[in-house]
């Protein structure tokens, strides 16, 4: 009896592209890393590796480059998650390098996101990583959007956008000279949609904040600003309670979320359906500050 061809979803292709960018970067790599913040897409990036490599353990450790001002919610479950598993979760801290003198703040109130690229350079010359996979995606923004799935970055860090290897018909060459490694985005072809179509798919646990919930903000233009002891109202602003989720989680110094009811995923797949603005566009302050800003960081070494 003929059995009849099973379809492929799309969350099955996609699914079957990662797995397979995966599995080439643990056998052309010598020492890679899984950067996992606890975030949506590293979330994703887990179960992926999971199917990829189980029942044996990751060929690579996990690495979070915790600003020290990330949210709460997000560092406890980042932890929880890497003891699940029982993977190795090595965390490098922007406070040790600003005590190395590496990171010179220009205030203490000042948004430390974009110099994570330093104390990531340092972890990756501190354990020789070759390879460091993150969950980047090519529809968040403009400069992600022009960026390959195996990205080389030189001695220094550094992207080049007009200096990338070719991938036609899928073949990847993550080659590189001591000092160099690449940056591989497993779900770059994948959208904020995908992302949450899949978590409702594999039924993943996430940070209690990218669900809708009563939070303390102010209303500063057309930005919501959550209220903690990093970011205090400024003079003059009244605070308010708003039923809000984030769509992106990260330095709470320039993270906002969004006004939101939607308390499940089921509820949030239907709010990105019809959402015309990427999650960075709409609640990543540091990103709107020029059409350049994430090129910029990414030529320097950023995510």
């Amino acid at each position: 009896m003929i059995k009849p061809i099973r379809h492929l979803s799309h969350l099955d292709v996609l699914e079957s592209e990662a797995i397979h960018i995966l599995r080439e970067v643990a056998g052309q790599c010598k020492k890679p890393a899984l950067l996992f913040s606890g975030g949506k897409d590293s979330v994703c990036l887990l179960r992926l590796a999971e199917k990829a490599f189980r029942p044996g353990r990751f060929p690579f450790p996990l690495l979070h480059i915790d600003t020290g001002h990330n949210y709460p919610e997000v560092i406890e479950f980042r932890d929880r998650r890497a003891a699940e598993l029982g993977e190795e979760l090595i965390v490098r801290t922007l406070d040790a390098s600003i005590q190395r003198g590496s990171v010179r703040l220009r205030s203490a109130t000042e948004s430390r996101n974009r110099y994570q690229s330093i104390t990531l350079l340092e972890a990756i010359q501190e354990f020789g990583f070759d390879a460091c996979i993150g969950g980047a995606r090519r529809d968040e923004e403009k400069a992600r959007a022009k960026e390959r799935i195996f990205s080389f970055r030189d001695e220094f860090g550094q992207w080049d956008p007009k200096n990338q290897r070719p991938e036609l018909w899928s073949l990847y060459n993550a080659s590189s000279f001591p000092g160099e490694h690449v940056r591989v985005f497993p779900i770059s072809n994948w959208t904020e949609l995908d992302v949450w179509q899949y978590i409702q798919r594999e039924r993943l646990e996430l940070p209690s904040i990218y669900f809708a919930h009563r939070r303390t903000v102010v209303l500063r233009g057309k930005s919501i600003i959550p209220v903690t002891p990093l970011t205090p109202p400024r003079p003059g602003e009244k605070t308010c309670e708003l039923q809000v989720r984030f769509r992106t989680v990260g330095d709470m110094t320039c993270t906002a979320p969004v006004i939101s009811e939607a308390d499940t995923v089921e509820k949030i797949i239907a709010e990105t359906a019809i959402s015309r603005v990427t999650e960075r566009g709409e609640t990543r302050l540091d990103d709107q500050t020029s059409d350049t800003a994430m090129e910029q960081r990414k030529k320097e070494g950023y995510f």
